[in-house]
């Protein structure tokens, strides 16, 4: 793809919109959120970068065998609850090692329910919780959702695609080297305090006070954290001010996340924010729904073309130092948005609430306009 190419964006994004990630696949990528895919049921996950010269050369990769996880979300989503609330849920009880060396599969009502855009920022972040990859059985829904997209199968190659496709899920007496259910009730919008995604915590609640853990290793840990953030025990997440907002990344770019941040339409950014579609497909997508002008009307940096951005920093996209930054992206390490930059991680909407008001806020609070 060329940079005017119609098709063009991160590659998390393009892969599943254009029917490339296919159910059952194996995909690698020299990135390690290349577990996006998972959600389309296909095993993926990063390599390094000597690795991909391999996979190029050879089309194979010796793998360790990993160990399976299944992550079960119980219940019913409350209303206002995202995706990325669900993962940062997961990742928080989990915490960022709790994964490691083993491949999740998530499952659930909560997650057969969640559209396939949705299911993609949570198989995204899976690297979080320190899994190899994360991954859904294929539905009907993510079937309907291939259907007709550039490189999806046809005629009859789609029949033969759909028999090989629909067996694609654990048996139901499946064993798991290790489980964990989260009742969705539980879930409300969440949001990073820390410097890494475990550093989860639901909008209603305060920063944590280190005196309260019992190790000196993990109080040391925390105070660290807290310090870099410039953040007080006990201190609301409502009441911290901001400087900037970040809508993008692999994460929540795509259009179901756009729509969501349509949450500041007839609203005014209080701090300067920035919108970066996932794809050009997305970008015009917004367009034809007039998403793009609700931004534009208020005062948000719309960009039209597709990147990383302020995710990682790039492209002179920078948090500057000592600014504090709510972000959709999906890793709040330091230095991760520019020197000394100072990131909390949310869903689309969340985002959308904070520009508007200056600050971390609840966007249960919020009415529509």
């Amino acid at each position: 793809m060329g940079l005017n190419d119609s098709r063009r964006g991160i590659v998390h994004v393009v892969g599943p919109e254009q029917g490339l990630s296919l159910p059952g696949m194996t995909i690698v990528c020299g990135d390690s959120h290349t577990a996006t895919h998972g959600a389309m049921g296909a095993l993926a996950f990063g390599i390094g970068a000597s690795d991909v010269s391999h996979v190029l050369a050879t089309q194979t990769l010796w793998q360790p065998r990993p160990k399976s996880m299944r992550v079960n979300i119980t219940g019913r989503r409350a209303p206002h609850v995202s995706a990325k609330d669900i993962i940062l849920t997961v990742i928080r009880n989990l915490g960022a090692s709790g994964g490691t060396g083993h491949v999740i599969e998530y499952a659930g009502p909560v997650i057969s329910n969640l559209s396939v855009e949705e299911r993609l920022t949570v198989c995204n972040m899976s690297i979080e919780a320190g899994a190899r990859a994360g991954m859904m059985a294929p539905d009907d829904k993510l079937i309907n959702w291939i259907a007709g997209k550039s490189f999806a199968p046809c005629g009859k190659n789609w029949d033969k695609a759909l028999t090989n496709w629909r067996v694609l899920k654990s048996d139901p007496d499946a064993i798991f080297d290790k489980e964990k259910t989260i009742d969705s009730k539980d879930i409300i919008p969440m949001v990073t305090w820390g410097t890494s995604p475990e550093d989860a915590l639901p909008i209603n609640e305060k920063i944590p006070d280190p005196n309260s853990e019992p190790e000196q290793k993990k109080r040391n840990i925390m105070s660290e954290k807290l310090e870099y953030m410039g953040l007080k025990p006990e201190q609301a997440l409502t009441d911290i001010k901001i400087d900037r907002v970040f809508i993008g990344s692999c994460t929540n770019s795509r259009i179901d996340d756009l729509r969501a941040a349509a949450v500041a339409k007839g609203r005014r950014a209080a701090v300067p924010a920035m919108v970066v579609p996932g794809s050009a497909a997305v970008s015009k997508q917004a367009k034809q729904e007039g998403i793009d002008r609700i931004f534009i009307n208020a005062g948000f940096d719309w960009r039209p073309a597709a990147g990383c951005s302020m995710c990682v920093g790039v492209n002179g996209d920078v948090v500057p130092p000592g600014q504090r930054c709510v972000s959709t992206s999906n890793r709040n390490f330091r230095g991760r948005q520019g020197p000394r930059a100072r990131t909390h991680l949310v869903g689309p909407a969340m985002a959308a609430a904070a520009a508007v008001t200056g600050k971390i806020s609840d966007v249960r609070a919020f009415e529509a306009r």
